[in-house]
């Protein structure tokens, strides 16, 4: 009975383990639309803000906030999803499993964790600090200092910047994926060699990651495409400055002659 019961039992998890990743997976598509809508929300704040009405823009921000509010629980729903997909091993009492008990005791889990979502309070200092820089770029928002302002600008949305085995910024990746477990990002062909290298034993290459990378569960959920988008957004952002200064120079060049 113990040598059938076993591959049952690991029949099972291995079942109910891929039907977790593709609710995660499918639960990632609804994560990158809310973040479209977030990107589409800041948008329309600051041409409210720039035509001064501000009434208008503070509902706004209020609606933003509960539409954060819907992407924690999703975000947390999804982790919960895979956390229970990964722990679950069935009964060998084949009784029913009560996986509505195991995902809420999991979303309990992530709530009480301070941090479990980081996105959410960037994203409305993103959508604040826009909405502020549209009269007042350059300044401090109030009860911030100047230092502030270097530290957000320098902000990344994405867990690293750069591929551990590449090296390349990830936003140069010709086909960047992500691990489900530690959330790195890397080059898919460089992670997938690397994994093939390291024969089953493969810890995470970024530097202090414990995690083990799986190849299974290492690919480019929809997500990952907005948050690099975004952050190329951001990168151009910074880069203005420097643009206009240097046609800045130019311009006294040729007045000069």
């Amino acid at each position: 009975m113990a040598s059938t019961s076993a591959p049952r039992s690991d029949a099972g998890a291995s079942r109910i383990k891929s039907a977790a990743s593709t609710l995660c997976y499918d639960n990632q598509s609804l994560l990158a639309d809310i973040r479209k809508a977030l990107t589409t929300m800041k948008e329309i704040g600051v041409s409210l803000e720039r035509q001064h009405k501000t009434q208008m823009v503070n509902e706004l921000e209020a609606e933003l906030m509960e539409l954060l509010k819907t992407y924690e629980e999703c975000a947390n729903l999804s982790s919960a999803i895979d956390n229970v997909g990964n722990s679950y091993r069935p009964s060998e009492q084949l009784q029913l499993t009560d996986f509505k008990s195991l995902i809420d005791k999991e979303m309990a889990n992530a709530k009480r964790r301070s941090s479990s979502v980081p996105q959410v309070n960037q994203l409305l200092r993103q959508f604040r600090e826009a909405i502020w820089n549209v009269h007042n770029s350059g300044q401090p928002m109030p009860g911030e200092e100047q230092e502030d302002i270097v530290m957000t600008s320098t902000q990344n949305i994405l867990l690293n910047i750069t591929c551990p085995l590449s090296g390349k910024p990830v936003i140069e990746l010709s086909e960047p994926v992500r691990s489900m477990d530690c959330k790195h990002i890397y080059e898919k062909k460089a992670i997938m060699e690397y994994i093939r290298s390291k024969h089953g034993q493969s810890k995470c290459p970024m530097a202090a990651c414990p995690k083990i990378v799986i190849a299974e569960r290492v690919f480019c959920d929809p997500l990952l495409r907005i948050e690099i988008d975004e952050s190329r957004a951001m990168n151009k952002q910074t880069e203005r400055p420097n643009i206009i200064e240097d046609f800045t120079q130019e311009s006294e060049e040729e007045d000069s002659d």
